[in-house]
């Protein structure tokens, strides 16, 4: 089976390196000019790429930046009293992570690469300082914010009191929406996390997730191969998890 993506098209007469990068799902949409894309674009680091396994900060670590995903992906975690490690998150490209240090002015968990992994580092002093100049990066930053507490909330009402298909289901369509929004097919997509991290984040036992993928693709509602998803049965699983009214939007996609 071959299964193929929809890769994010961003259009723009920029010649800034933000053009060509997963932060212009950022910068691009509040129309900034030239000059003010330019500004932000000189002080955007260009991380060398993490190879899997490697951390990009640490729990407990002086905050001083936030980061863009451009490729790959990140798992967020912090280790519990007992030493055991408890993941908080996953990130997909054009999504910012380590804005949960702005409060404390510490990391209050680890981010580390799924595989391997391209960040764009935004120092958050300069950041701060440019939002003060340009009003419109200011409010697409608080857009970026509120859209992570929206996510953060939308799976904590999915994941709420259900059983270990609906607990799937609801992490793969929460997936889903996420590469719709940021311009990817959604309906086939890479899954870079173990079933093991998958049950560590949905509280379920790995042999558990294997059970409940394996239980789906009978039921042709996924196809899948290797690492790569596709979903092809959206009706069943968001009538599985109760959001069936969602369904001919994504199907139209």
């Amino acid at each position: 089976m071959s299964i193929t993506h929809t890769a994010p098209r961003f259009t723009s007469t920029l010649t800034s390196q933000c053009q060509s990068c997963s932060l212009s799902a950022l910068c691009l949409p509040i129309a900034l000019a030239d000059e003010d894309i330019n500004r932000l674009d000189q002080i955007i680091e260009r991380k060398k790429p993490l190879k899997k396994g490697e951390v990009l900060f640490r729990q407990g670590q002086s905050f001083d930046s936030v980061y863009a995903v451009r490729t790959g992906t990140l798992k967020t975690f912090n280790i519990t009293s007992s030493g055991e490690e408890q993941i908080t998150g996953f990130y997909c490209p054009s999504e910012l992570l380590g804005l949960s240090g702005i409060d404390g002015n510490v990391y209050p968990v680890s981010a580390k690469a799924l595989e391997t992994t391209t960040v764009c580092e935004i120092p958050f002093s300069h950041l701060e300082d440019l939002s003060a100049q340009i009003p419109s990066l200011k409010h697409q930053i608080f857009k970026v914010m509120s859209r992570k507490i929206s996510d953060d909330q939308q799976m904590m009402v999915l994941l709420g009191k259900k059983n270990a298909d609906e607990k799937v289901a609801s992490f793969l369509l929460n997936l889903s929406n996420r590469f719709k929004k940021r311009g990817y097919s959604a309906t086939s997509f890479r899954l870079s996390m173990s079933r093991g991290e998958i049950g560590n984040y949905l509280g379920l036992a790995v042999e558990t997730v294997s059970r409940v993928i394996t239980r789906f693709q009978k039921n042709e509602m996924i196809e899948v191969d290797g690492k790569e998803i596709a979903i092809v049965g959206l009706t069943e699983m968001q009538k599985l998890v109760g959001v069936a009214s969602d369904c001919d939007k994504i199907k139209n996609i």
